[in-house]
């Protein structure tokens, strides 16, 4: 039976043969540098959106990769047979390239080769495709449908019932549906594939689908999602039409957890062999089944495989941005814990779920086994805070009501104001405080959350875009200011400084790197005056595209501990600044205007940071 690691080593060397000439790159950090549009890396396509966009990519038109990723959106839904919130993706991607033909067939030989690819039946496989917008004008995919009738055909499949069409289902942009793109928006349709583990699983007595008709698109459990091929070929015109691309791009994307699933045939993704050890270690921790509480166990493995791999990125819990998110993970897989068995009773109870967690992910992610103390101090640190906080919420609640007491199992009734302070205050979600004996008033504890989140969305507007980073010129100017800023810092402190991380916005930019003192007032002069000089030099920006030897010997600079293939893009500013980076830049540092340092923060363990504004 093949595992994790055997399908990710099938696929590279599928893609990367003589024939398809794929470029294998490397995958992206989970938590994304220089993206003020989103916390994680939520798709295999997201750090190859310049490129997309027509930037030029240093390994050519042919690539294939595996991406970490996570999806906060995705929490909430945890529970059923095949949500997780960490997965893997595995990647293809021609620029301008190879298309339709080439990328549906070269998939149906990936999913269904016994020798080089997954060996599935292809029998248990449907697609869906794009069946036209007439109100936008946009054909249906009439292209994707003829090559499918041609490969089911090959095994004698009758396609009446294997080929679905879809609508808003098979069309893919960043802004959403046809109508949702902004003029200049790129999109175009997508052909998914599922599998589909039986129809046994619809009709079943208990099943709550059983009367209903069953597709691709329903949630009854039956198909599941494995591989989507995005064909980017359209453009939005400034009169609402769509035009084609000159240069047409294909994003796959196929998620690993899936594809095991199907290859075992294992309805239940947390059954395959992959999961199910670290199911059984639930199972141990809290000496329950997991077939008596399979949502619970579910949400305990995923949140904190999560929170293993964004602890592993140098993430630690706090109350904003990625680190609120992994504290949220944290606290849900201790709930759920406490449901079965009573975290009060149990003494570290996610040291064991972690040892297998590590051990089953070492294999893919060795950087897991590196950084195994960290990730097991960090997260059981949380867990004790997390008691704590338990413990003074009770004590703030008993303490306003000591005059109630609970009856009989019922909860205790607090005011609306009084739950909002234990979610401000102590952390604590809705359904947290309601698992401690406690009911308030929901709507209006609802609308005291509106009001809270009106304020705090302004301020979170651009975080949750889905990893899109903006081309505003205000961004696009902050990329270039970190360049400058970069070998600024090295002249005035010592070439021993280097980049750590940065996070550009439209309002700032923020700059950390490694240094052991605070920056005196003379320093940070000295490093603006630089910047401003060059500003008002006006050096041309470019960049080529060089061996990673040849960039090094240049004395090119870039994020530390950043990982490269064997051919480099390298953006030079005049002769004073070479640097490894994607883009995109301005043309000239004279478009940036002025550059000023507005605070500095010490972040420990000799890091430092640095916000300015641009212009």
């Amino acid at each position: 039976m093949l595992t994790a690691s055997d399908i990710i080593n099938k696929y590279i060397l599928f893609y990367t043969d003589n024939v398809r000439n794929h470029k294998q790159i490397q995958g992206a950090s989970l938590v994304p540098q220089n993206d003020p549009t989103t916390l994680f890396t939520s798709s295999g396509m997201q750090p190859l959106v310049p490129y997309l966009l027509g930037e030029v990519h240093p390994d050519g038109t042919r690539l294939v990769d595996v991406q970490n990723c996570f999806r906060a959106q995705d929490i909430e839904e945890i529970g059923d047979n095949r949500h997780t919130t960490f997965f893997r993706m595995l990647g293809n991607w021609s620029l301008g390239d190879y298309f339709k033909q080439d990328q549906l067939m070269w998939l149906f030989e990936f999913l269904t080769d016994k020798e080089k690819g997954l060996g599935l039946n292809p029998h248990r496989l449907h697609v869906t495709i794009f069946a036209g917008d007439e109100k936008n004008n946009i054909p249906a995919d009439i292209e994707s449908k003829k090559l499918w009738e041609v490969l089911f055909a090959q095994h004698n499949i009758d396609v009446s019932e294997r080929i679905h069409m879809y609508i808003y289902e098979n069309w893919w942009s960043r802004a959403g549906s046809p109508d949702k793109m902004p003029v200049g928006e790129i999109g175009g349709t997508d052909s998914e594939v599922f599998y589909d583990f039986g129809a046994e699983l619809q009709l079943h007595e208990n099943s709550e689908w059983k009367n209903e008709q069953c597709n691709p698109n329903c949630d009854c459990g039956r198909f599941m999602e494995i591989g989507n091929s995005v064909f980017m070929e359209y453009i939005k015109q400034s009169d609402g039409s769509f035009s084609h691309l000159p240069k047409k791009n294909v994003d796959f994307g196929g998620g690993l957890e899936r594809l095991l699933a199907a290859v075992e045939n294992q309805q239940d993704m947390f059954q395959t062999n992959l999961f199910a050890p670290i199911i059984l270690s639930v199972e141990n921790v809290t000496h329950a089944k997991y077939s008596d509480h399979l949502a619970a166990m579910r949400i305990i493995v995923d949140h904190l495989i999560s929170a293993v791999f964004i602890t592993a990125d140098g993430v630690h819990p706090s109350n904003k941005e990625q680190g609120y998110i992994l504290r949220r993970l944290i606290r849900r897989a201790y709930d759920n814990i406490n449901t079965i068995r009573g975290i009060e009773e149990l003494n570290n109870p996610t040291n064991d779920i972690i040892h297998t967690i590590v051990s089953q992910y070492a294999q893919t992610d060795p950087l897991l086994t590196d950084r195994f103390i960290a990730i097991k101090e960090t997260i059981l640190e949380e867990a004790n805070k997390y008691r704590t906080t338990l413990s003074n919420a009770k004590t703030f609640i008993e303490k306003k009501y000591k005059d109630q007491s609970l009856h009989d199992g019922e909860a205790k009734e607090i005011s609306a104001e009084d739950a909002f302070v234990l979610y401000t205050t102590h952390g604590l979600s809705p359904t947290q405080i309601k698992s401690l004996g406690y009911h308030f008033n929901d709507q209006e504890f609802a609308e005291k959350m509106e009001a809270h989140q009106a304020l705090s969305r302004k301020g979170a507007e651009h975080k949750f875009k889905g990893g899109l980073a903006d081309h505003e010129e205000k961004t696009i100017m902050g990329h270039t200011a970190t360049h400058l800023l970069h070998q600024a810092l090295r002249d005035v402190l010592g070439d021993q400084v280097h980049q750590t991380g940065s996070n550009i916005t439209t309002e700032r930019v923020r700059f950390d790197f490694n240094y052991d003192k605070k920056l005196t007032d003379e320093e940070i002069k000295r490093v603006e005056h630089i910047v401003n000089q060059k500003i008002q030099e006006n050096l041309p920006v470019h960049f080529e595209i060089l061996p990673l030897e040849e960039a090094k010997k240049l004395g090119a600079i870039g994020l530390f501990m950043d990982t490269y293939g064997d051919k480099v893009k390298i953006y030079f500013i005049g002769q004073y600044s070479i640097e490894f980076c994607g883009g995109p830049h301005v043309d000239f540092t004279g478009q940036l205007k002025s550059f000023t340092i507005i605070k500095q923060e010490n972040l420990g363990a000799s890091q430092k940071r640095l916000y300015a504004k641009v212009g």
